[in-house]
């Protein structure tokens, strides 16, 4: 999205420097507070946090930035002096999102406990399949990121899909007020984040604040196959559309599903606009319910089903999510280890037990803030390996994973584990982990060396 200095400036209440004020009609496109990855062109807007982002505004300005927001003392050509960066952020995403009104874009919000990043992803290649429109950078799902979404949405964008991500109640409220969403979709509510929350229902009542915010006119996606959408069904004034990966009564359902050699999932979707046969390029069995979730969401806002058709056959995943590939020997490694909870890992565990492998190999690290949840969680998640066939579980610094065949101390220790293996290509590895144990890892050295992989 294009803004002027001018109007960042009333955006946020910030003031520009006497001498910037030649700079009020220059415009910039784009915003990013990352000054590793931002395009010269862009507002950089340096974040206090655990690092404090004004240490970063010169890396940003030899990248090319020429306007950045500043909190601290700065003279020179191109700073806008705010009183506070989060809240000037949180203000220019406010401004994105009015920029939208006019084109009559759609603003498809994404929650769940399991399986929001993959949703968000299978929209975003649903809706570009009409043209421009904006998503959320891989998983950018919190006060940051919905404004960040919105600010680098096409002007022109026919619709933007933004994740939401909650750490408690009124987190995902918040985010609404931003981002003011038309279609909400809720893929399910589990134990995810579940110490975060005091309250046993807290989860679902997090979750539900996507959906109480939406219009009368707008639509909330609900899965039915999750107990929590009636109570979600409940709670809101827009139209409620169901769906159902199980073959219930909902409205929109896959049928006929089948899974192939590299577990990529086919089958006919029914839905009120018609009935249309869906390939999805995403992986894992479990990515059918995120597809109809998907469907449901575009579809509502005027989405084809050919467009429909063609967009889940071609959008890839954000990285680490079920990412299919081949070392040098052949055995297949399947990364999904960018994040876990129980949902999630059974899923994993279920697309690893579905591949035709004569070892069948779990490396997982610790699923985190399942809160009390979390030795249960972690003892059901062996139980359920061997439930499936998975022949050798490997336990990454989680004693909790009870029963396990063997418990190594690190991802360097994992990945010497593996080498002792002698890994051929008859066998599969799954690796998995919450995000905070850097499971990915073990999938890249196990894959330093590979001659042919797909991701």
């Amino acid at each position: 999205m294009r803004f002027t200095v001018q109007e960042i400036v009333d955006a946020c209440g910030g003031i520009a420097l006497e001498r910037s004020a030649g700079l009020a009609d220059t415009f910039v496109d784009g915003v990013s507070i990352d000054s590793r990855e931002i395009a010269a062109g862009e507002l950089f807007v340096p974040i206090v946090a655990d690092r404090d982002g004004h240490d970063y505004v010169d890396a940003a300005r030899e990248r090319g930035v020429s306007v950045w927001l500043t909190q601290r003392p700065d003279s020179r050509l191109g700073a806008i002096q705010v009183v506070n960066s989060a809240d000037a952020l949180t203000a220019l995403g406010h401004a994105a999102r009015r920029r939208l009104e006019p084109v009559r874009s759609a603003i498809i919000g994404v929650t769940g406990s399991s399986g929001k990043t993959s949703t968000k992803d299978l929209i975003r290649g649903a809706l570009l399949a009409r043209g421009g429109a904006g998503a959320s950078e891989k998983s950018l799902n919190n006060e940051m990121g919905v404004p960040l979404t919105l600010c680098n949405t096409p002007d022109d964008a026919w619709a933007c899909v933004l994740e939401m991500g909650a750490r408690g109640i009124g987190h995902i409220s918040d985010l609404c007020a931003i981002a003011r969403p038309t279609v909400g979709v809720v893929t399910n509510v589990g134990t995810a984040h579940s110490e975060m929350y005091e309250m046993s229902d807290g989860i679902l009542r997090a979750k539900g604040e996507l959906v109480e915010a939406l219009p009368s006119e707008g639509t909330a996606v609900l899965n039915a196959d999750d107990p929590s959408h009636q109570a979600h069904a409940a709670s809101t004034i827009a139209r409620v559309l169901t769906f159902s990966a199980l073959g219930s009564s909902a409205d929109v359902v896959a049928e006929g599903i089948a899974v192939d050699a590299e577990l990529r999932s086919s089958f006919r979707l029914r839905s009120p606009w018609g009935e249309h046969e869906i390939r999805l390029s995403a992986r894992g069995l479990h990515q059918v319910s995120n597809a109809l979730a998907a469907a449901a969401a575009s579809l509502s806002i005027g989405l084809s089903l050919d467009e429909l058709a063609e967009g889940l056959s071609t959008e890839e995943l954000s990285p680490w999510r079920m990412e299919f590939s081949r070392t040098s020997s052949g055995a297949v490694v399947i990364n999904d280890a960018y994040n876990a909870n129980d949902k999630s890992m059974e899923a994993a565990l279920q697309a690893l037990s579905a591949l035709r492998a004569g070892r069948k190999i779990a490396v997982l690290g610790t699923m985190a803030e399942l809160g009390r949840h979390a030795d249960n969680a972690h003892r059901r998640i062996v139980e359920s390996a061997r439930s499936l066939g998975i022949d050798v579980v490997v336990s990454v610094a989680e004693p909790r994973y009870l029963g396990a065949d063997f418990e190594v101390g690190s991802v360097s220790e994992a990945h010497e584990l593996l080498a002792t293996m002698g890994l051929s290509s008859s066998d599969a590895v799954l690796v998995k982990g919450s995000r905070s144990t850097g499971m990915e890892r073990v999938a890249q050295r196990l894959l330093h060396s590979t001659s042919e992989g797909s991701k």
